[in-house]
């Protein structure tokens, strides 16, 4: 497995939209759609390739927030991942993990943080990936419950 940061071509462009319909197929996450070429372009991409094939991209970009919270002040250069995805049949082998690292040690001299949201259905996987397996801290919850 390769992971790298890559430039983005009209041909990964095509693989990554092409990775998120299969996603959104996958109804694994609350509201996800398919990216159209606005959603990817500006971030910085990242992909995880075996034998020349994505198996797995992250994709972001860098912001500065506008006000504190009990997290950051005002100020504060961070990271935002916008999405994390690996193909079914390559996860729990390390793909997301290398990914995160990876961009990690890319961004780290640019950034005091990494934010990211997530609208998984499986929370109780994706908080052990995101905490337990990267290190990341818990800052906030959205949660809801239909009553209709």
């Amino acid at each position: 497995m390769i992971i790298k940061e890559t430039t983005l071509t009209d041909d990964l462009l095509e693989r990554l939209i092409s990775l998120s319909e299969d996603w959104e197929t996958e109804d694994s996450s609350y509201g996800y759609r398919k990216n159209t070429p606005e959603d990817i372009w500006g971030n910085r991409i990242f992909t995880a390739l075996e034998d020349g094939a994505v198996i797995g991209y992250l994709f972001g970009h860098e912001e500065v927030t506008d006000r504190t919270t009990g997290v950051y002040e005002a100020g504060t250069k961070y990271f935002e991942v916008e999405e994390l995805y690996v193909r079914p049949r390559y996860r729990g082998r390390g793909v997301g993990k290398a990914l995160f690292r990876y961009m990690e040690k890319r961004i780290a001299d640019n950034v005091e943080l990494i934010l990211l949201g997530t609208a998984t259905k499986n929370f109780r996987a994706i908080m052990h990936f995101y905490i337990d397996e990267l290190g990341m801290e818990f800052w906030s919850a959205r949660l809801f419950k239909r009553i209709k």
